[in-house]
């Protein structure tokens, strides 16, 4: 893993964060599904640079990144179940029945919305066995509040993913996700080497919490026959993929598929820990950094999705090439976002 330098002030890294998920998510929109080398034949020499111009469109990664943003900004705090709980819901619907929700979203998601918008209760909407990477792609607003205690952090974020995905490695995979960047903005940047350290000894701190207060009847959808044992099967599948994580970056190679050492990302916990490999290959290039995850075997778009949000959160807004800042579809609405936590 490359050496990191960062600048000792701030420079809008919530910008920085939400536009960094936005390229990466417009930069892996169209190799997704594809295998590396259909890529590059499609992309030569070496995958896809630059984004479309004059407009860069975005999947259905960075919409619901942009509908929890906006929740989060229109829920009354101090944030609880009782306010955050209806802006999600209303978020989640209206991206589900948008018009412009025609870009190969997930079946999860979709279903899960439909049901929430049925008016059934959310622990009843949500598709109790899927742990897809639906939703952690979309939970860095979470990482980017200013003014909420760590435990704090970690129900919304997983109550967040709980409204659509059920399954307690979605859970984790989403605290772990919101974690990271919160560290990055909180100065965790100028130590790269341990994040993974960290995301291991946060996972085992969190193990048995489960957020009663947030998550509610939750585990009874499971086999568990108890809410710690719900809860902490998901954070073991994320730490045996975590330890995957320690152990590629010890040889790490940079040409390589980052999928063939942690994971493809069609799932939660293979999601995290390949966009922030990819991340971590190239710490001080943002652009490389969502180049390498676009050019992947796997969930190429929420992969580049996650590193952009990770680089962006470390780099800052001027990480990224400033032409791309006109090109990114809803340029309006995360710069209205970013404007809130930058401040």
């Amino acid at each position: 893993m490359q050496k990191t330098t960062r600048n000792v002030l701030p420079v809008q890294r919530a910008a920085g964060c939400l536009f960094g998920l936005a390229y990466g998510d417009a930069l892996g929109a169209d190799t997704e599904f594809l295998q590396v080398v259909d890529i590059l034949t499609k992309y030569p020499p070496a995958g896809p640079h630059d984004l479309s111009s004059p407009l860069a469109r975005v999947t259905d990664d960075t919409q619901m990144a942009l509908a929890v943003g906006e929740a989060l900004l229109v829920a009354q705090q101090p944030y609880t179940v009782k306010t955050l709980e209806e802006p999600l819901r209303d978020a989640f619907i209206a991206w589900n029945e948008s018009p412009d929700n025609n870009r190969a979203p997930g079946m999860t998601c979709m279903q899960a919305c439909d049901y929430l918008a049925c008016g059934l209760p959310w622990y009843k909407a949500t598709i109790s066995g899927s742990k897809g990477c639906g939703a952690n792609m979309r939970v860095a607003p979470v990482g980017l509040l200013p003014a909420v205690t760590e435990q704090e952090r970690a129900a919304i974020a997983q109550f967040q993913a709980a409204l659509t995905h059920g399954h307690p490695t979605g859970l984790a995979a989403a605290d772990l996700t919101a974690y990271v960047i919160a560290d990055l903005i909180a100065g965790g940047g100028d130590d790269l080497v341990g994040l993974p350290e960290r995301l291991i000894a946060y996972a085992h701190s969190q193990r048995t919490v489960y957020h009663q207060d947030w998550l509610g009847p939750l585990w009874k959808r499971s086999k568990a026959a108890s809410a710690e044992e719900f809860i902490a099967a998901g954070w073991d599948e994320c730490l045996g993929v975590l330890v995957r994580l320690q152990q590629a970056l010890q040889h790490p190679d940079v040409q390589a598929d980052p999928c063939l050492a942690t994971g493809a990302g069609w799932i939660a916990e293979e999601a995290l820990a390949t966009g922030l490999f990819c991340f971590l290959l190239f710490p001080n290039d943002a652009v490389s950094a969502i180049q390498r995850a676009a050019v992947s075997s796997g969930d190429s778009d929420s992969l580049a999705c996650l590193a952009g949000a990770f680089a962006g959160a470390h780099l800052g807004l001027a990480a990224w090439p400033a032409v791309w800042l006109e090109r990114i579809e809803y340029r309006e609405r995360l710069t209205r976002l970013a404007q809130n936590w930058d401040a």
